[in-house]
């Protein structure tokens, strides 16, 4: 069942994640937003509608995807000619995940793709139909060719003509919450300004930035790393390059980074490096691709074919890596095992760091008051065992314990039922 205007909901027999601790704790729900139970008690003085027996579940923000290029056989960048199916597609399939927001990502591109792609790649809030469109997240084409990674060099540009540029290759940008450059480009400095000031979030990526470079560009408004590590110089000791940023004094703000912890993009040792600098500022990514979700053979990302080999996605006839087809629970897990960190740091990465990064904080990433009711029921061991967005079940695995709900209040039925939401193996999923 869905909750309906007004209805007002408690989950119990549950632990949450709040304010950086797991506590035993109900989370009350109203609107799609949750909701302080003692202004609902002494102001309004009322009960509960109904109530939801979570059955000892641990309580998680929903996830929070910032870069993925596609799955379930959808490419965002190559896949035009039904673009909205291709992303409502993707955005059902990553609730199974523990996913209730994400940022389609579109790589290195001929112009034509992305004025084609991009008016269709519509903010959209979640529910049953999928996971909330947080915006696009533009990863190139103004990068580095040195450091191109699987991104096509002959679509690779410069900024010759400044924010002009952006503007032409691109068109609008209404669409857009993120954007990966080289900071190392000509111009990049005040295009990065231009962008921050126009709310989006801009990304260091595809890179052979030195230090300073990349700490003039968190002064001009950057704050966050795409995919460290990968695709930029390593890190040196007399010049540390963007993975320097973890580290540096000399920037205004909090610097966020993305990382793939699928066990073959980056290795442990790393993990452990990145994290124990820079804890607070670490956002898990899957980077993941079309082949995510499918079997071995060839697929597209962007404009090249890869082929997956196992655990791998690498360029067609190449070893070069070129995203992952791991999801987010499993990076989870990775990451997890990789650090010896608890429950609460994991966790962390995969919600409040990446809402904090896009400065959703407020409503997402967190089980706040006030904040969007989009939360994940996990075991310890970070399996999910359901979804919610709104306060809403929108996917089950009947292989762990299914929550329950009681009507309670006297204009109610004083009946118990399971939820009504995907299961894991129904036709829609």
């Amino acid at each position: 069942m869905n909750s309906t205007k007004n209805t007002l909901l408690k989950f119990k027999n549950c632990r949450l994640l709040r304010d950086d601790k797991i506590i035993d704790d109900d989370i009350w729900v109203r609107d799609g937003k949750i909701v302080n139970p003692e202004k609902v008690f002494y102001d309004e003085k009322c009960y509960a509608d109904e109530e939801i027996d979570c059955k000892g579940a641990l309580i998680s923000p929903g996830f929070i995807e910032l870069q993925i290029n596609g799955a379930f056989g959808i490419d965002f960048s190559r896949h035009l000619d039904d673009v909205e199916a291709g992303l409502l597609k993707v955005a059902k399939g990553l609730l199974a995940h523990g996913i209730t927001a994400f940022c389609p990502t579109v790589v290195t591109s001929p112009t034509e793709v992305y004025l084609r792609v991009l008016p269709h790649l519509k903010r959209r809030a979640g529910g049953s139909h999928g996971a909330t469109v947080l915006g696009v997240h533009i990863e190139g084409p103004f990068i580095n060719v040195e450091k191109k990674g699987a991104h096509p060099p002959k679509y690779i540009k410069s900024l010759d003509k400044g924010f002009q540029t952006v503007l032409d290759m691109y068109g609008s940008l209404d669409n857009v919450c993120i954007l990966t450059l080289a900071p190392e480009l000509m111009n990049a400095l005040p295009i990065i300004h231009e962008l921050t000031s126009r709310g989006i979030t801009v990304s260091l990526g595809h890179s052979v930035a030195n230090l300073r470079e990349g700490e003039d560009a968190v002064a001009h408004g950057a704050n966050f790393i795409t995919h460290l590590f990968n695709a930029m110089l390593p890190f040196h000791h007399r010049d540390p390059g963007l993975v320097g940023l973890l580290a540096s004094k000399q920037i205004p703000r909090i610097i966020y980074y993305g990382i793939i912890t699928d066990g073959i993009h980056t290795h442990p040792a790393a993990i452990r490096i990145a994290h124990r600098t820079h804890p607070q500022g670490l956002v898990m990514v899957t980077d993941a691709i079309s082949a995510m979700g499918l079997e071995d053979g060839t697929h597209t990302i962007g404009q090249m074919q890869v082929e997956v080999r196992g655990d791998r996605a690498v360029v067609a006839g190449t070893e070069t890596l070129c995203g992952s087809i791991t999801t987010m629970d499993k990076c989870l897990r990775v990451f997890k095992k990789a650090t010896g960190c608890s429950l609460v740091t994991a966790l962390n990465t995969a919600t409040l760091h990446p809402a904090r990064t896009i400065g959703i904080q407020a409503s997402k990433g967190t089980l706040n008051y006030g904040a969007d009711a989009d939360f994940v029921f996990l075991d310890d061991d970070l399996n999910v065992w359901s979804t919610w967005i709104a306060g809403n079940c929108v996917y089950y695995d009947s292989n762990f314990p299914q929550a329950t709900v009681k009507a309670t209040n006297e204009i109610h039925l004083k009946t118990e039922n399971s939820y009504s939401c995907i299961h894991k193996d129904s036709p829609d999923h």
